[in-house]
């Protein structure tokens, strides 16, 4: 039976260090850093306080931006791997950024893009083609929208490609009821 470690106990300075590891191995949010430490001070009585200054040494230092995170995120996710603008706000707003830096970088980054430009550049890099039938086109939609491409644009797309009423149809009234009647805003 293997005998049990006592948990380590942190002081400032350990957790400092173990912050500015994780930020090392990758870029993280506010939120995503401080889920991280709550992980190891969590037994510990001054844990929050202990969280808390490491946050504000590291925003100080400038190893943590939201700002910077968005930025750069948003950028990447538009320029490489051809994302639209809902995933891209999405998966922010998952990351803990906050609702008025997500929309100032998001807009920023997505300012002058063509929306169906981009759209068909993704389907480019997923070397998705033109549909053969209904079932091909469900799942060039599908994946559109998991893109975060708004459902005029892919719309837009399909009928480009001269996708049949029937299917177009039946398309619409599935969005429909995935985004519980909502409207699309563009």
């Amino acid at each position: 039976m293997p005998f049990r470690r006592a948990a380590k106990v942190y002081d400032e300075a350990s957790l400092y260090e173990y912050a500015v590891g994780a930020l090392g191995r990758r870029m993280r949010t506010v939120a995503e850093i401080k889920r991280l430490m709550r992980n190891r001070v969590s037994s510990q009585e001054n844990g929050d306080a202990l969280i808390e200054a490491v946050v504000a040494r590291l925003k100080a230092q400038r190893y943590l931006n939201d700002t910077g995170y968005a930025e750069s995120y948003s950028r990447f996710r538009r320029e490489n791997e051809k994302f639209g603008r809902r995933r891209v706000v999405q998966d922010l707003k998952v990351k803990g950024v906050h609702g008025d830096i997500i929309d100032k970088t998001v807009g920023a980054a997505y300012d002058g893009i063509n929306e169906e430009q981009l759209a068909r550049q993704y389907l480019l890099r997923k070397r998705l083609r033109k549909p053969a039938d209904q079932k091909q086109a469900a799942r060039v939609f599908r994946n559109l929208v998991r893109a975060g491409f708004s459902t005029r644009t892919i719309f837009r797309i399909l009928k480009q490609w001269e996708i049949d009423d029937e299917t177009l149809s039946a398309l619409e009234s599935e969005s429909t009821e995935a985004e519980g009647h909502i409207p699309d805003p563009d």
